[in-house]
Parts: C-alpha cells; sequence; structure tokens
C-alpha cells in the first residue's frame, strides 16, 4: 500500500507516514520545474488522499506541517534543536500547550512548544479577541442547549465545533463573564456632563418563547472630553421602573454631574430622568423629525423638513424658540397635528441649544452611538435568537469592552474649554478672583 502511494507522489513532494500518518511528513523543494503544471500536485494530492481510505488525512497533514513550522519557529530562537548541544543556545524547551485552530478542514489539535526563558507565539495564530472568544461561546451554548437556529447550526458545522462539550463552555464562558462584569460594573469618577442612552433590540428565547428585548447601552463625556461606555441593560425599554433601576445603577457606580441626556422618546424616561439625575432631557433630533413628518404627505417632507430645520441653525436658545413657534404656527393651518406636535415638542427638541454651541453637533441626537449600533447588531445578527440574556451580556458587553478600550486611544471627544460654561463660577469665586488683583 505504502509503495503504490508513494508512486503517485509528484517529485517535488515525498511522504512518507505509519499507520499513525502524523509526525512523518517531510516537505522537501517547492520549487517547481519549468513547464510543469501547478496543479499536477493539486490533482496527485487529491488522489492521495481518496484512495487512503482516511477521511482525516488532509487535518492530519496540516496539524503535522503547521507542528514543523512551530518547532522551526522554536529551534531558531532557542539556537539549537531539541536535544543538540552547543554554544549558541540561548535557553531550553519547556513542553507544550493546547491550542485548537478551527479551520475548512475541521479543528486542529495543535500544541505550541514553551520556553523556560521568553515566549512563542506563532505568527499563524493571532491571539484570539475577546469579542471573537464570546461570538463563539454564545453559538456553542445555543448549539448545546438545543435552542439554535439553523443559521447557528450551519456556523458550528462551518466552525468544526461539532465536538464541543458543556464543561469547555463552561470555562470559556467563566473567562469571559469575569472580564465584562468587572468592566460593566467597574467605578466612575468624575463629573460626566452629557448622557446619551440609545436601545437595540434584540431576540431571545423565555419559557420556550421567542421575547424582544431591549439592550440599553449608557455612553457618557466626562469633563475632560473624553468618551466612555458606562453601562449596558436589558429588558422592556418601555417600563419606567426599567429606567429608574437602570440610573439608579449608573449612580450608585459614581455618575454624578449630569448637565444633559441625550436619547429617544422612551416611555417613561423623562420622568425617571428628572428624578434621579435632576439633569435636562434632550429628545433625539433626528427621531422626532420622523415622528414630524409622519404627519405630512410624503410629496410634502422635503418643504417641511427645510422649514423645521430653520430652529436649528440659529445662533442662541431664543432665537430657535422664536424660529420654531413661527414654523409651527405656518404649518398649523395645513396639518393641525403637526402644529399640536411642534408644541409638545418644542422644549425636548431645541433643550441642546441652552449649551456651548462647541458640542452641540453631538448634543442633539444619538447618531454618536450609530457606529457602535452597527457592530452590536453586526455581532447579534450571526446569533439570531440568543438562548438567554446572560449570553446577550456576554457577547454585547465584549462588544462595547473593545470599543471602549479603541476610544481610550483616541483624542478628545470634546472640547475642554467649552466645559467650563456648564459651571459658571459662584459668587464667592467671583469675590476671590477680583480681590486677588486688587491685593496683588
Amino acid at each position: 500500500m505504502e509503495t503504490a502511494v508513494e508512486n503517485k507522489l509528484p517529485n517535488s513532494l515525498s511522504a512518507r507516514w505509519a499507520p499513525g500518518l502524523s509526525e512523518k511528513v517531510e516537505l522537501q523543494d517547492f520549487n517547481q520545474p519549468k513547464g510543469t503544471p501547478m496543479t499536477d500536485d493539486r490533482l496527485a494530492l487529491s488522489e492521495l488522499a481518496a484512495k487512503s481510505g482516511d477521511s482525516d488525512f488532509l487535518r492530519t497533514i496540516a496539524e503535522s506541517v503547521l507542528q514543523l513550522i512551530m518547532e522551526a519557529d522554536v529551534d531558531g530562537l532557542i539556537g539549537a534543536g531539541r536535544y543538540e548541544r552547543g554554544d549558541g543556545r540561548q535557553t531550553w524547551r519547556n513542553g507544550y500547550r493546547d491550542r485548537s485552530l478551527d479551520t475548512r478542514l475541521g479543528t486542529l489539535n495543535l500544541k505550541i512548544p514553551k520556553m523556560r526563558q521568553g515566549a512563542y507565539f506563532p505568527g499563524f495564530l493571532e491571539p484570539r479577541k475577546m469579542v471573537e472568544k464570546a461570538l463563539v461561546a454564545v453559538i456553542q451554548e445555543a448549539w448545546i442547549n438545543g435552542v439554535s437556529t439553523r443559521k447557528v447550526d450551519e456556523l458550528v458545522q462551518a466552525m468544526g465545533m461539532t465536538g464541543i462539550s458543556k464543561s469547555s463552555v463552561s470555562k470559556l464562558c467563566k473567562d469571559i463573564d469575569e472580564r465584562v462584569n468587572a468592566f460593566l460594573k467597574r467605578p466612575l469618577s468624575g463629573d460626566w456632563p452629557y448622557l446619551w442612552l440609545d436601545a437595540t433590540y434584540l431576540k431571545v428565547r423565555e419559557g420556550g418563547r421567542i421575547v424582544s428585548v431591549a439592550a440599553i447601552i449608557a455612553v457618557a463625556v466626562n469633563t475632560d472630553g473624553k468618551r466612555e461606555i458606562v453601562g449596558l441593560h436589558i429588558g422592556p425599554s418601555e417600563a419606567e421602573p426599567f429606567w429608574t433601576s437602570f440610573l439608579r445603577d449608573l449612580v450608585r457606580r459614581g455618575l454624578t454631574g449630569v448637565k444633559l441626556v441625550i436619547s429617544d422618546a422612551h416611555e417613561g424616561l423623562k420622568a425617571a430622568i428628572t428624578r434621579i439625575l435632576s439633569a435636562t432631557w434632550q429628545r433625539c433630533r433626528v427621531h422626532a423629525m420622523r415622528n414630524a413628518l409622519a404627519y405630512v404627505p410624503k410629496g410634502q417632507h422635503t418643504m417641511v423638513a427645510a422649514a423645521i430645520r430653520q430652529a436649528f441653525i440659529q445662533p442662541d436658545h431664543d432665537n430657535a424658540v422664536q424660529t420654531w413657534r413661527h414654523v409651527a404656527d405656518q404649518l398649523r393651518a395645513r396639518w393641525p397635528k403637526l402644529g399640536t406636535f411642534m408644541d409638545n415638542a418644542e422644549v425636548d427638541v431645541l433643550a441642546y441649544m441652552a449649551f456651548p454651541a462647541q458640542h452641540r453637533t453631538k448634543l442633539h441626537s444619538t447618531n454618536p452611538l450609530e457606529r457602535l449600533n452597527k457592530e452590536v447588531k453586526r455581532r447579534a445578527d450571526v446569533v439570531g435568537i440568543f438562548p438567554n440574556e446572560d449570553s446577550i451580556v456576554r457577547l454585547i458587553g465584549a462588544v462595547l469592552l473593545e470599543a471602549n478600550d479603541e476610544w481610550q486611544l483616541l483624542s478628545r471627544y470634546m472640547q475642554v474649554e467649552a466645559m467650563a460654561e456648564l459651571n459658571p463660577p459662584t459668587i464667592e469665586e467671583e469675590t476671590t478672583l477680583q480681590i486677588t488683583p486688587r491685593a496683588a
């Protein structure tokens, strides 16, 4: 059998193996002679795989080749081969650590060599990002519990994870949960003048049925102009007790000094903001415009939207209010419901105009969270239906943690100079500032 198989191999590739298959693959000359078709090797290897009678042949070959590459890398770092003595040796080997690699051929079980001094990590294996690990954990959990959709089943098969066990999933989830919970429950220090709240709706299995829940993401900017993700909460977004509980948790962790909260018009949220934070509420201008245009025929949307936007280009709050009321009176004759809507929305839609002009472009809506929400939805769409709420926190929390780390490497999100306008000096401070120069 061995002689027949070896005769099928091209001259550029020779393979020797025992019944164990692995650990005896040798690659010699990869340079193709001129005039030799590149497909010859591939065809011969395919024939070899088909005639070998071993469905895991290609996977075993891949494992062996990658293992040889790692062994050669470590030999170069150490300065000597295994059991070789020499003056160039830098350190000694120190066993192996297991690492699986999911490929189209299935899961490759690799052993990464360790050294007594220094560290080695193969270049063809990228360190797993926590979001990817969280995604794998959620898919595995859904698949093991038998609650996955067809999409998840296909992903499990493609990633070669059919042999996973509950214990391995539990261990992976525990590691991720510890890091995510430490991030989401971390204490907050200093003042946070601006707070954005936005909801992303996800599907989860609950009591044998599929329900929709809201993942509320909280983002805040501190007095240094730096932006951070400060909270994540799962639950029904239209209930006032839900908002009250979420905001109290933020305050308990140290969220103070909030001047303005920007969000969509969720029921019960405005009352909770007033009661817990004693802050002003800014209704998302983008969503408010959509609500306003719902009262107008589609053919009139462009004209009405342009008229309403006249209030947003005013230099200060007073002029914005006057313009808003003037436009509302003009539109009221043709669309009475639109006029009533504008009367009721005036205070909430124009609240941001009372804040520093340098900050207003980022205060009038929840658009600053748009990119973050897209990334959350992109990851959540892979799963489709979550097995439980803990899996939502695990995956979305991992996405938020990595996004927050990236934000810390960027420059300030808002100008620090304008922050002084939010806290005008008190009478005592003004007196001190006047007395000091005279005393000097």
